[in-house]
């Protein structure tokens, strides 16, 4: 038998014979493709490619140079955005593809994907192959900055069939680091017509440009029953091809240093950069000659045989060898990939090895198989492992090295240096990092309803007039959170309405409430740690706290966060939190959606934590009562509607001010600071307003339930339209400012309570929700105008050329 001809029949006629799986395409395409059977239950027949390095030994030259040619093209194609390109490969086949697309391209950084865990990396994401052996990819890079960027994104697979994995791939990548453009390599475009036209609306879909190279094209014709039909074929030939009776080891296996340079990464599990790349190029001939020197004299045909992912620096070393030997060098990998061998020359597969896993730690159990090799005549087979696989098991009987010593006479171990990386060093905090502050010493809340993770700034002078801040926010010469607003003190008849927007409220609030918490322990954790934005957010926390332990009898912790508009997280919370809780069961809590300025502003503070090497698992998706933007996937309700907690301030919110971020006061190693107003307890309605929500929870149990049913089957997923209306809002009344507009019930309230307002914007019929909107803008002279189509029930804008006494009704500004 020799595989490499297979005797100038093609690779797939046994399969399209027996199955009716027809292959059409450029007149190259058989020439790349054969046809197997796997023992798959998603996809009963496998593309065999002749010169990926994977399954078919293949000359070393032919493999790396189509990847190299395809890598050239993609760098004409980019032009001079080449230079600013990252490149991604799939696991476990397209690894050493994807390295070499890079090498084309010139200077471009490569990753790929993996299936192995690597203790102490943090994962900077991952993803599922739907139709995969073996589905769940992670992105381990050393350095997360590897997938920031603007420039393009080059993602490369051994096949483009479906595209499915690709496109979500850059789906979920675009989320977390969007980009302008992509390009998509495959070796061959196998997608159906129904499939080809998806490319397009997807890159309209992202707004983003997204091109697709490929060597060769084509389409796989399925017949109806395939999947049926291929199995009733694997198990007819299966029991023939049992391994029990392979021949016992009679071959030599020798070792040889290949003095891999130290610190050299052995692929692009945790990136390859140019600076790798240049090492590798100057140590590549001494390996060579050293692998050489451990040859059998006279050996006419050799095998490198590459492990799983490990595709890159065996094919390297086997190109080497190409030029320092006169025998013939032929490169495939072992894999994990379960494919049925039958010995015809119509088949793709004609023999397989198997073997056990035998790398530490294994990225999953079980056999291992490397094809076309038994039979095939050679003469000596050099496997290539990395460190991780040199174990017993690769050495003891049945394992490897032991079934390859059973088809060549000559076995050579070289071992590449597994490279993990050094994991970045992080201050230690713990011990500098204080418990968090409870109530009553900080905050009129029960010490178990919320713990501050902030600290004690009561003391300090903060507030100054509303004019003089907004004036100074708005000059760019001082933060907000740099001061206070004096806090407003509620008029009778203001505290009025509040009480009656309340009691009117009350029921609805206690609906979304249940319905958003719910939600977070049916999708994201069954024992949730609450973390409220401070200080809006801490209200509704403390209201989930409390359904869940009425409906569940749960005790949830519950913490309160600073997050501060551009400049994002308090870092060090974030720390303590995952100091004490495992990351994944944190749920950022919100009082409402806006815009969707601060859903914006923790998913980038959450990536930046990561990047820094603070630890990976926060989720920043927020759970909200009310997300009238459609910012979230987390919500009690999408409607707009008065929360009676955006009415007050410190009243209404455990007597605490808003969060305050300032050099002179918040150090490196210190929490946020805010304001304990004890003084105002007189005045304080934080716990009648808890109070008066948690009382209706009995009464809309049967109504979250319903509601609740309706979320987990409605398609959730943000559309930021409040965004958009937001952006218009701001054009249509000369704005130019988006941080200018707040949409919304609850942020128009804050604009009123807190800012120098210009004008309201009520949707036209807008009712009882607004009463204490008009009651306030009259209080101020500040204008109401009623709007037919705004999206929102009302939005309050803050004018961009504010001077003092632009805005009140004697012509003075109105400090609060």
């Amino acid at each position: 038998m020799n595989n490499a001809v297979n005797d100038g029949v093609w690779s797939g006629s046994w399969v399209a014979e027996r199955l009716g799986v027809r292959l059409e395409g450029d007149d190259e395409l058989t020439g790349l493709l054969g046809l197997a059977l796997r023992r798959n239950p998603k996809r009963a027949h496998l593309l065999v490619s002749n010169v990926l390095g994977k399954h078919v030994p293949q000359a070393p030259s032919v493999v790396y140079g189509h990847g190299f040619a395809l890598g050239r093209r993609v760098g004409e194609l980019l032009g001079e955005e080449a230079a600013e390109a990252v490149v991604l490969g799939y696991a476990e086949t397209a690894t050493g593809l994807g390295h070499s697309v890079a090498d084309g391209i010139g200077r471009a950084p490569y990753l790929h994907s993996t299936r192995r865990p690597v203790p102490g990396v943090v994962p900077a994401g991952g993803f599922e192959e739907s139709h995969s052996h073996a589905t769940s990819h992670l992105l381990l890079p050393e350095d997360p900055a590897l997938l920031v960027g603007d420039g393009p994104l080059v993602l490369v697979d051994d096949e483009f069939s479906t595209g499915n994995t690709v496109l979500n791939t850059i789906r979920d990548l675009h989320e977390r680091y969007p980009r302008r453009r992509y390009v998509v390599v495959a070796l061959v475009d196998m997608r159906s017509p129904a499939d080809a036209g998806r490319l397009e609306a997807f890159a309209r879909e992202i707004d983003a440009r997204v091109d697709l190279v490929t060597a060769a094209s084509g389409t796989v014709g399925l017949p109806e029953g395939v999947l049926e039909k291929g199995q009733a074929l694997v198990a007819r030939h299966e029991p023939a091809m049992t391994d029990p009776a392979q021949p016992a080891a009679t071959g030599r296996v020798a070792r040889v240093d290949l003095r891999w340079p130290r610190g050299l990464p052995d692929g692009g599990r945790h990136g390859f950069t140019p600076q790798h790349r240049t090492r590798l190029e100057a140590a590549l001939p001494a390996m060579a000659a050293r692998l050489a020197d451990a040859l059998p004299e006279g050996a006419r045909r050799v095998h490198v045989l590459g492990f799983e992912e490990l595709m890159y620096a065996p094919l390297r070393l086997a190109r080497e060898l190409e030029q320092v030997t006169a025998a013939e060098v032929r490169f495939s990998t072992t894999t994990r990939s379960p494919v049925l061998a039958v010995d015809d020359p119509g088949y793709a597969i004609r023999s397989r090895i198997v073997f056990p896993a035998h790398d530490d730690p294994a990225d999953g159990p079980g056999e291992r198989y490397a094809y076309n090799i038994a039979g095939a005549g050679f003469d000596a087979v050099v496997a290539v492992v990395d460190s991780a696989a040199d174990t017993p098991a690769l050495h003891a009987p049945g394992g490897l090295l032991d079934r390859l010593a059973a088809h060549t006479p000559h076995v050579v171990l070289a071992v590449v240096p597994s490279y993990v990386p050094e994991p970045l060093y992080v201050p230690e905090r713990s011990a500098m990092l204080p418990d968090p502050l409870r109530g009553p010493a900080f905050s009129s809340y029960a010490p178990e309803e919320v713990g501050w993770l902030l600290q004690d700034l009561s003391d300090v002078a903060l507030e100054a007039p509303t004019e003089e801040r907004e004036e100074a926010i708005q000059s760019g010469g001082a933060h907000y959170a740099e001061s206070l607003p004096v806090e407003y003190q509620p008029s009778e008849q203001y505290q009025e309405l509040f009480h009656a927007a309340l009691e009117t409220s009350a029921a609805r609030l206690a609906q979304a409430v249940g319905a958003v918490t719910e939600l977070v322990i049916a999708e994201r954790s069954p024992r949730p740690v609450l973390v409220s934005l401070a200080r809006a957010g801490t209200p509704v926390g403390v209201l989930m706290r409390r359904w869940a332990r009425h409906r569940h009898g749960l005790d949830l912790p519950h913490y309160a966060v600073s997050i501060v508009r551009g400049r994002g997280i308090d870092a060090n919370a974030l720390r303590w939190l995952a100091e004490h809780h495992d990351p994944a069961d944190v749920v950022f809590v919100d009082g409402w959606t806006g815009k969707g300025a601060i859903s914006r502003e923790l998913a980038a503070a959450v990536e930046e934590f990561e990047a820094a090497g603070g630890g990976a698992g926060f989720d920043p998706d927020i759970a909200v009562l009310a997300d009238p933007g459609s910012c979230v996937r987390t919500y009690g309700t999408r409607e707009d509607f008065l929360i009676p907690s955006a009415c007050l301030n410190s009243t209404v919110s455990g007597l605490i001010s808003r969060t305050v971020l300032r050099a002179d006061l918040v150090g490196p190693d210190d929490f946020h600071g805010a304001k304990f107003y004890r003084e105002l307890a007189g005045a304080d309605l934080s716990g009648v307003f808890l109070d008066a929500v948690s009382a209706r929870f009995p009464e809309v149990a049967e109504a979250v339930d319903a509601t609740v049913k309706e979320l987990l089957a409605a398609d959730r997923e943000p559309t930021w339209e409040g965004w958009a209306a937001v952006e218009r809002i701001s054009e249509e009344y000369g704005i130019h400012d988006v941080n200018l507009v707040k949409p919304g019930v609850g942020e128009t309230t804050r604009v009123l309570l807190r800012r120098v307002p210009w004008k309201i914007l009520a949707r036209a019929g807008a009712g009882a929700d607004l009463d204490h909107v008009r009651l306030l803008a009259g209080q101020r002279g500040v204008p109401v105008e009623e709007v037919g189509d705004l999206p929102y029930t009302c939005v309050g804008l803050i004018h961009p050329r504010f001077t003092r006494g632009a805005t009140g009704a004697d012509g003075k500004a109105v400090a609060l």
